[in-house]
């Protein structure tokens, strides 16, 4: 079981994403504007943030920078509605691990996530 971090200001894809990583037996914690998912990537004992890209107080893309420098072992999947080629590539460059756009298959987001902490783990 991993403890992941949600960052998106949508309810109701918010709780979505968080059932399907709780049905996957994941702990979930949910955070809505960039600044308090910083923070708890800060203090809580994280294994994954899927991060979205738009957010109040602090962008998503801030949030990935200071991660990348602060947290650098912490891998971040962007899901995100911006799709354009030149956004893709700057979360990646920036450290994103994965990125997914919205609409997306949450049982997808449930795969692609168990991989990227299955290759964390065997990193360790």
């Amino acid at each position: 079981m991993a403890h992941i971090l949600v960052a998106d200001d949508d309810d109701l894809l918010g709780e979505l994403v968080r059932f399907k990583l709780e049905a996957a037996g994941h702990r979930v914690t949910i955070r809505q504007d960039g600044a308090s998912a910083l923070e708890a990537a800060r203090q809580d004992e994280v294994d994954l943030l899927v991060l979205d890209a738009m957010m109040p107080v602090m962008s998503g893309a801030d949030v990935l920078r200071a991660v990348t420098q602060e947290l650098p072992d912490l891998p971040v999947v962007m899901l995100t509605s911006r799709k354009a080629q030149s956004d893709v590539m700057a979360a990646l460059t920036s450290g994103a691990r994965d990125y997914l756009t919205k609409p997306f298959i949450p049982d997808e987001l449930v795969v692609r996530v168990n991989a990227i902490l299955k290759s964390a783990r065997l990193a360790r």
